[in-house]
């Protein structure tokens, strides 16, 4: 994450926190960090310079004016005129950290070869939630080359316990082995 990400998204968190508006507005944060990935050229065009700050501002009031809560808009603002808003996804990250910390929330990643049944994912979430104590935030990653079993990504920790793991030890053991 970046610098300029984690100052103003900590900073965007701190006044919604303060307001009371933290869920709503990560809410909105992550609608338009998922809007912008399917439509890069939106951000391309808030950065180009053939533009005034005048104008991409303008784009921003027309676009998002009654649809998102004013602090947002107004945070697009800066963003663009501070020519930042590349970094626009490292200040929803940190938006997210910063609820997540004051919260307990704990995201985790769980990568499987195929989808997690619920009753699955329920044994996942109550068995981290006994180890870590926070509340457990499960997204299923789906990922053929694993061929079995589950690996968890979680707080800078991976703990892996698939087919493809278990090959790949194997396969080291076998090449240091002399026959």
């Amino acid at each position: 994450m970046t610098e300029v990400g984690n100052v103003y998204g900590e900073s965007l968190y701190q006044l919604a926190k303060d307001e009371s508006l933290a869920v709503s507005i990560g809410e909105q944060l992550a609608a338009l960090r998922e809007s912008f990935r399917q439509e890069p050229d939106f951000i391309r065009l808030l950065s180009s310079p053939n533009l005034t700050k005048a104008e991409r501002c303008q784009i921003l009031e027309d676009s998002f004016r009654d649809k998102v809560h004013p602090y947002v808009l107004n945070f697009l603002k800066i963003l663009t005129e501070k020519g930042y808003m590349r970094h626009f996804g490292d200040c929803c990250q940190a938006f997210t950290e910063h609820f997540d910390q004051d919260n307990g929330n704990l995201r985790v990643t769980a990568v499987t070869a195929v989808a997690l049944s619920e009753a699955q994912s329920g044994k996942i979430t109550e068995k981290l939630h006994k180890i870590t104590g926070k509340n457990i935030i499960l997204h299923n990653r789906i990922d053929p080359a694993v061929l079995g079993g589950v690996r968890l990504d979680y707080d800078g920790q991976r703990l892996d316990d698939t087919v493809s793991h278990h090959l790949d030890a194997v396969r080291e053991l076998l090449s240091k082995t002399v026959l």
